[in-house]
């Protein structure tokens, strides 16, 4: 990346820099930390939305691992956290292949010197809107076997697609790739309806520069023909397709915070 392409990635938020921030990384610049602090500062608790988003992200992959599914592509991954999904996925099947696309720079650079550790993780740039280049990268083709269930995870970034960039077509895209067996998994934003909630919406909207938050009907339908799994379309917060001692915030009321970001699995049946 050349001096003014830095430049400018540092004048304005990235997603992926503020969640690492939010989620005590370093990989972040002072626009992120900037921002991350104010909702910290002065909308406290809305950090929850990074917080909970995340922890469903990993109960998920644990959830396929459970059900047999044994390679896995993370599209829009975003900065490396201090647990990943090959390191989830690894302590069931220690051979199990894990793609991680980003279209960021940034996130490209960090994530090949952190993540990959062998090879059979890699780490690739690419716009996940275009299913084909991203399936025939000449390493989702050496790792990836199509004609065996994949594990798809959409964590957040289709909330960061415009309507007219048809965020439900880039899923059913993706789900004709893969086969019957194969599950994916999406969180979303969620319209609040609230002063705290909206005001969020408007300033993460406002600093990206892009995408629209959803309510729940609008995230249902980014599933098309998959099966939704139980339970459903929850706030991540709540989000656990099993029992379990992860379970989630079971049983309790949840923050205006924890209510904004949902999460669901979806599996392909035919």
């Amino acid at each position: 990346m050349n001096d003014d392409a830095m430049r400018a990635r540092q004048s304005r938020p990235s997603v992926a820099r503020v969640y690492d921030y939010i989620l005590g990384g370093r990989d972040n610049y002072g626009v992120d930390k900037s921002l991350a602090d104010y909702f910290i500062e002065f909308l406290p608790g809305s950090e929850q939305v990074a917080i909970t988003a995340r922890a469903a992200t990993l109960r998920a992959v644990r959830s396929m691992c459970a059900k047999g599914i044994r390679q896995f592509i993370d599209l829009g991954c975003g900065l490396p956290t201090s647990e990943n999904v090959h390191e989830v996925v690894r302590r069931e099947y220690p051979e199990a292949p894990v793609v991680y696309v980003d279209n960021d720079p940034f996130v490209l650079a960090h994530g090949r010197a952190l993540l990959s550790i062998d090879d059979r993780v890699a780490v690739i740039g690419g716009d996940v809107r275009d299913v084909g280049e991203v399936a025939n990268h000449e390493d989702v083709r050496r790792l990836i076997n199509f004609d065996e269930p994949v594990g798809l995870l959409f964590g957040i970034v289709l909330a960061l697609f415009e309507d007219e960039e048809e965020p439900g077509a880039v899923v059913r895209g993706w789900a004709d790739r893969v086969p019957a067996g194969s599950q994916i998994y999406i969180s979303h934003f969620r319209s609040g309806h609230n002063r705290e909630t909206t005001s969020t919406e408007r300033k993460m909207l406002d600093a990206f520069g892009r995408g629209r938050w959803r309510d729940d009907a609008e995230i249902q339908a980014l599933f098309g023909d998959l099966e939704l799994l139980e339970p459903g379309l929850l706030p991540c917060a709540q989000w656990w397709p099993q029992s379990g001692s992860e379970a989630g915030s079971q049983g309790r009321d949840l923050s205006n915070w924890e209510e904004l970001v949902v999460a669901g699995l979806g599996r392909k049946t035919a």
